[in-house]
């Protein structure tokens, strides 16, 4: 099953508006699937210029026969591996030429991998941390320049609670999207003078089909839920509409934050 279908579309449809985001340059990483599928259709909504890179093609075009299928412009796709930094850069430029300067940035790109702490070599370290986190900054440096120029804008860095909450079987992964919060804040320090404005979401435990096919049990859902103050399970639009408002003019004083969404179990 997809992770985004043309009820989801409708139901996006339903949520906040905000007229700032119309016509804005958006630019999506990881956004065939999971929660960065669903921030590109709450974009898409808002009437913004999207364009979202992924190296599943096949997942990007389903994403994209689903928005049409709603009535939807399809944004851009471009396919890409964000840890190739060359060509991360090159797909960059090319949504800029097509779209204008990047407005937002959403660095959602990530891969939550399981492994043993007896299992991981210096290689499997570093191309975690380059799947995890380098792109986010490289992504940063290639849209800054364009967005100062426009006038400002904001990026949103995607993180995790697992590193707060102590998920076993993450180390790397948690080292990776601790660092995002650090490179949240100095990156806010250093764009702030441009009005550019970065932030950090933290996810809690999301289900998507990617978590509910590889990870989710009946025990471990239901565990979850107990340390939830709202026992609703947490969907990628919870996300998503979080990305949303932090992309709208109506966050424009907010940066070097980290917002949580995990249903207040942190």
């Amino acid at each position: 099953m997809a992770d985004v279908t043309v009820a989801d579309v409708e139901a996006a449809r339903a949520a906040a508006r905000y007229p700032s985001l119309k016509d804005k340059a958006v630019l999506i990483t990881g956004g065939a699937s999971g929660i960065g599928a669903s921030t590109v259709v709450h974009f898409v909504v808002q009437g913004a210029k999207v364009a979202f890179i992924d190296r599943d093609q096949a997942a990007a075009e389903a994403l994209l026969g689903t928005i049409k299928e709603a009535g939807e412009t399809a944004p851009l796709f471009v396919a890409c591996d964000l840890t190739d930094l060359t060509a991360a850069k090159a797909a960059a430029s090319r949504i800029e030429e097509s779209l204008g300067p990047i407005r937002v940035l959403v660095n959602n790109a990530a891969r939550d991998d399981r492994h043993k702490i007896a299992d991981v070599t210096p290689e499997y370290w570093d191309e975690r941390l380059n799947v995890n986190l380098r792109h986010q900054f490289f992504m940063a440096q290639s849209v800054a320049p364009g967005m100062a120029k426009a006038g400002g804008g904001s990026i949103v860095n995607l993180g995790s609670t697992s590193w707060m909450v102590c998920t076993d079987d993450l180390a790397v992964y948690q080292a990776a999207k601790a660092g995002a919060v650090g490179l949240t804040r100095g990156l806010a320090r250093d764009l702030g003078p441009s009005r550019i404005r970065v932030n950090h979401v933290a996810p809690g435990w999301i289900m998507t089909e990617r978590q509910k096919t590889l990870w989710v049990t009946p025990e471990k859902l239901d565990a979850t839920l107990a340390r939830q103050c709202l026992k609703d399970e947490l969907q990628p639009h919870d996300v998503a509409r979080m990305v949303l408002f932090l992309g709208a003019d109506d966050s424009m004083m907010l940066s070097a934050q980290t917002f949580i969404v995990d249903a207040g179990t942190v």
